[in-house]
C-alpha cells in the first residue's frame, strides 16, 4: 500500500501547487518589494497584418511615500488629439486601493476607496458633476495597479490566479470584473538596446469579454517588457517598454556649458576647406596636388568636443563591432550646440569667432570633380620573318582622360589653447 501511495502523492503535489487561486489585496502572493520606484515609458502600436502604426505613448511613474504607493500614468496621443492622466494611491504592502483620479478631454473622475466608495464624475462637455456612492461586493484591486500586481506575484511555469479589479465607466452597477492568469511559460525577450532577457510569458483572460492579454515580464527585475491586447477588427495593441533606465553612456551632455564655449570667448578659428587628389598605383592623376576648393556657400560646422561625445563614439564603435545591438542615439541637445558658418569666397575660406579655449570638432561635406588619366591596352605589334614566323611581339598601350564626381567628407579636431588665440587650419580631404 505504501508503494502505491508514494507515486500518487508526487503526482498530486504539482496540481495542488499550481491550482488556481484568488489573489486580492493582502494575499501572501503579493510581494510589493518587487515594485521599484521610478519612471517607465511605453510606446503604443496598433498592429495588423504585420503593419505597425504608432498611436501614442504612456508613462508609468511610481513613487513611495510612507505606507503608500502612488502610480501616475500619463497617456499621450501621437498626434496630440487626446490625453489621459490617471493617478492611483494604494497601500504599500497590500495594494489595497486608497484613491483614484483621472482627467481627460471629455471627463474627469475623483474616487476615495472605502466602504462605500465615494467620489465625483465630471462631464467636461456639459460642465456637470455627478456625485458617486458605490458599494462593490468584496475586495478588489484598482485597475490602474493591475499590471504592477502581476509583476509582484511569484510567477512560475503553470502559475494560475484570479484577480478582481475595480474600474468605473459611467455606471456604478458594473465596476468589478475578473481576470484570470491562465498560463505562464518561460520566454526570451530580445531588446535592441540590451540584448536577451529571461522572462515570463503571461496570458491573462478578461472573463467578461473573453479576450486574452499577453504580458512579457522579466524574471530578474520584474519589469513589463511588453503587453499585447486585442482591440477589434483583427488589430492588436502592442505596448513596448522603451527602457528609460538604459544609460550606456555615463557622461552627461551639458547644453548650457557647450553653448557658452561657442558664444562667450575671444578666439577665432580660420581655415580653408579643400580636397586634394593623389595618384594610385594604377592611375596617373592629372590634377595631382591640385586643391579642389569647397565652393562658396559650402556649410562648415563646429561643435565643442566633450567627454560625452568621446564616450558616445566609443560605445557605438563597440556596438558596431559586436553587431548585435542597435547603436545608442545621440543626445538631442547636441544638435542645439552646433554652430554653422559658410565658405565666403572661391578659395574655400571660412571663419568662426567668439570661441572659448577648448577642443572643437569641425566638419563639412562638398562635391567636386575628380579628373584623371589612364592607360589602356590597344593591341600587339609583331616582328615577322619573311617566312611568316613571329620573331617577337610587344603590347601597345594608349592613354585616355576621365572625370568622375567625388564628395569630400572632412572632420578635424582643433584645439584653442588661450583665450584670444587665432588658429589657422586646413580642412583637407585626400583622395
Amino acid at each position: 500500500m505504501r508503494i502505491l501511495l508514494k507515486p500518487m502523492f508526487l503526482l498530486v503535489l504539482p496540481l495542488a501547487s499550481f491550482a488556481q487561486k484568488t489573489v486580492l489585496p493582502g494575499h501572501p502572493d503579493i510581494n510589493t518589494s518587487r515594485l521599484k520606484p521610478g519612471k517607465s515609458l511605453y510606446t503604443i502600436y496598433y498592429v495588423k497584418d504585420n503593419n505597425w502604426e504608432k498611436k501614442g505613448t504612456y508613462t508609468n511613474d511610481l513613487t513611495v511615500t510612507g505606507n503608500e504607493l502612488k502610480l501616475a500614468v500619463d497617456y499621450i496621443d501621437d498626434k496630440d488629439v487626446w490625453y489621459r492622466n490617471r493617478t492611483s494611491v494604494a497601500d504599500a504592502k497590500t495594494l489595497s486601493p486608497v484613491s483614484y483620479k483621472s482627467a481627460g478631454l471629455k471627463n474627469s473622475l475623483d474616487l476615495k476607496f472605502g466602504n462605500p466608495v465615494t467620489g465625483k464624475y465630471h462631464d467636461v462637455k456639459t460642465n456637470k458633476d455627478q456625485q458617486l456612492t458605490i458599494k462593490p461586493a468584496g475586495k478588489f484591486v484598482d485597475f490602474n495597479f493591475m499590471e504592477l500586481l502581476f509583476t509582484s506575484l511569484p510567477l512560475d511555469v503553470g502559475y494560475k490566479a484570479e484577480i478582481t479589479q475595480f474600474y468605473y465607466d459611467k455606471s456604478p452597477d458594473s465596476v468589478l470584473s475578473n481576470y484570470i492568469i491562465k498560463d505562464v511559460k518561460s520566454y526570451v525577450q530580445r531588446s535592441p538596446k540590451t540584448g536577451k532577457h529571461d522572462s515570463w510569458l503571461v496570458n491573462v483572460l478578461e472573463v467578461e469579454s473573453n479576450a486574452i492579454y499577453t504580458y512579457v515580464i522579466d524574471k530578474k527585475d520584474y519589469r513589463i517588457w511588453q503587453r499585447e491586447m486585442p482591440v477589434g477588427g483583427g488589430t492588436t495593441e502592442i505596448c513596448v517598454n522603451e527602457e528609460l533606465d538604459y544609460q550606456p553612456i555615463e557622461a552627461r551632455f551639458d547644453k548650457v556649458a557647450n553653448l557658452k564655449k561657442l558664444e562667450n570667448g575671444n578666439s577665432v578659428i580660420m581655415g580653408t576647406a579643400f580636397a586634394r587628389d593623389h595618384s594610385g598605383s594604377n592611375i596617373q592623376v592629372i590634377n595631382i596636388k591640385k586643391a579642389q576648393f569647397a565652393p562658396q556657400g559650402t556649410a562648415i560646422y563646429i561643435l565643442p568636443n566633450s567627454n560625452y561625445l568621446d564616450e558616445w563614439k566609443a560605445v557605438n564603435k563597440k556596438i558596431r563591432k559586436g553587431k548585435k545591438l542597435s547603436e545608442v542615439p545621440i543626445d538631442p541637445n547636441v544638435a542645439g550646440c552646433i554652430k554653422k558658418t559658410t565658405v565666403y569666397d572661391d578659395k574655400g575660406h571660412f571663419e568662426f569667432t567668439n570661441l572659448m579655449p577648448g577642443e572643437y570638432i569641425l566638419w563639412t561635406s562638398f562635391g567636386y570633380t575628380h579628373r584623371y588619366s589612364y592607360s589602356y591596352y590597344a593591341g600587339t605589334n609583331y616582328l615577322m620573318h619573311p617566312s611568316g614566323a613571329v620573331l617577337s611581339s610587344s603590347n601597345v598601350y594608349n592613354t585616355g582622360n576621365g572625370a568622375t564626381g567625388a564628395t569630400a567628407e572632412i572632420e578635424e579636431y582643433v584645439t584653442i589653447k588661450n583665450d584670444g588665440d587665432k588658429v589657422n587650419i586646413n580642412l583637407k580631404d585626400t583622395r
